[in-house]
């Protein structure tokens, strides 16, 4: 007898955003069987600090929990100290065990911004291949080939550019594809660069005598630039701990046309139908800052509570309209040399404006302020002791407080 079909609604909810559901019919067979899966997504604990790029996949999962799904959330302590090249064309540096550790220590707190605790499992893959022995770790690496490593399109590229490969990065897919073999897992999540990865563990679940995981990958997130990939190191992303001044305050400079991709991504109030409908009342003219704000509004919450977003939002109106009490916007210390700094180098010193000669253009343009007022000599100083709000067009603004370095 076939198994029933599962709610429409569910696949539609599940389906939302994903670039690929490979395959489709056996997630559905499995969401038909009415048992919890097991849902498991790895992190590798390169960076201290998750960002909204990290939250695509943590989102996903949570919807997973809301069907009433168990969720692991793997933390690759192991893997973190081999390096996943993850699409670039070189060997990325492995971490050190006190790199990882002190990592990983911060994730936990993090992540149940958007999990569950309740019904997340935090694992780590150290459990299964700190036992491991290096007989056991041979025969895992006998289970594929070079040929078959080589499929995977960075590899490929960089062997092609005769560029160098180390052995123990071909171990990384293995690695990543056996803990899913270890975990039992229904459903693996991963970006779309990590889908080989993925296939893998579906591989290694079979030679295991294990059902293979469904693959679900979800694309990446361009950040602030509109261009690359959310990176900390490129500077264009949104911390999920930054203040919820800065969350909302770096979401109303998301492009207008990306915006509705953020949405897709990170909103869990803002539906598919209820986002098309807003797409067709920005075509007719609502001002699409107005979902800007919304979605900024979501996201203040979510990271920190109601009270802290709405009066985010209130000193954000403030900075940009000219309107309200800017004493709601943080304040942020900046050290200055005791004689005191001119405009432009403040601007710069409080990370408003790049560089130096970015603010020189920007006071040509009469795009600078200091509470409220237009600043255009550039030979205009602050000394220590000073307190206000400096800006940068409507979008770039700090209420900062001026200190002897």
């Amino acid at each position: 007898m076939s198994q029933p079909a599962p709610d429409p609604a569910t696949m539609d909810l599940l389906a939302r955003g994903a670039d690929e559901i490979l395959k489709r019919e056996e997630l559905e067979a499995r969401l038909a069987l009415g048992r919890p899966l097991r849902v498991k997504a790895g992190f590798d604990p390169t960076a201290p600090d998750l960002h909204l790029g990290h939250t695509v996949l943590l989102n996903k999962m949570r919807q997973f929990q809301d069907l009433g799904h168990r969720v692991i959330f793997l933390i690759g302590d192991f893997t973190g100290m081999i390096g996943d090249p993850s699409g670039k064309n070189a060997t990325r540096r492995p971490l050190s065990r006190e790199d990882v550790l002190a990592n990983a220590d911060t994730y936990a707190e993090q992540v149940f911004k958007v999990l569950d605790r309740e019904r997340t499992e935090v694992r780590f893959n150290s459990e299964w291949f700190g036992a491991m022995s290096a007989a056991d770790m041979i025969r895992l690496a006998g289970q594929h080939t070079v040929a078959r490593m080589l499929e995977r399109d960075d590899f490929a590229k960089r062997h092609a550019a005769q560029q160098s490969i180390a052995i123990h990065e071909f171990l990384y897919p293995l690695v990543q594809g056996y803990d899913s073999v270890a975990l039992e897992a229904d459903v693996e999540l991963g970006g779309t660069d990590q889908k080989f990865n993925l296939l893998m563990g579906r591989g290694l679940q079979e030679h295991h005598g294990q059902k293979p995981q469904v693959v679900l990958t979800m694309p990446l997130l361009e950040g602030l630039d509109g261009v690359n990939k959310m990176s900390k190191s490129l500077g264009n992303y949104i911390g999920i701990a930054e203040a919820p001044v800065d969350i909302v305050n770096k979401t109303m400079r998301v492009g207008d046309a990306l915006m509705w991709k953020w949405i897709e991504l990170l909103s869990f109030e803002i539906g598919v139908d209820e986002a098309k409908r807003l797409q067709a009342d920005v075509a007719a003219g609502l001002n699409p800052r107005d979902v800007k704000l919304r979605l900024a509004r979501e996201l203040a919450t979510r990271f920190h509570d109601a009270a802290a977003a709405e009066t985010a939002i209130a000193g954000w109106h403030a900075a940009v309209t000219g309107q309200g009490d800017t004493s709601l916007l943080p304040l942020q210390d900046v050290a200055i040399p005791g004689e005191g700094i001119r405009i432009a180098a403040l601007l710069t010193a409080a990370g408003i404006t790049p560089s130096n000669s970015e603010a020189n253009r920007k006071l040509k343009e009469r795009a600078v302020k200091v509470d409220g007022v237009v600043v255009e000599a550039p030979d205009t100083a602050f000394a220590p002791g000073f307190e206000g709000v400096l800006q940068v067009g409507k979008r770039n603004f700090a209420r900062v407080r001026l200190v002897t370095a």
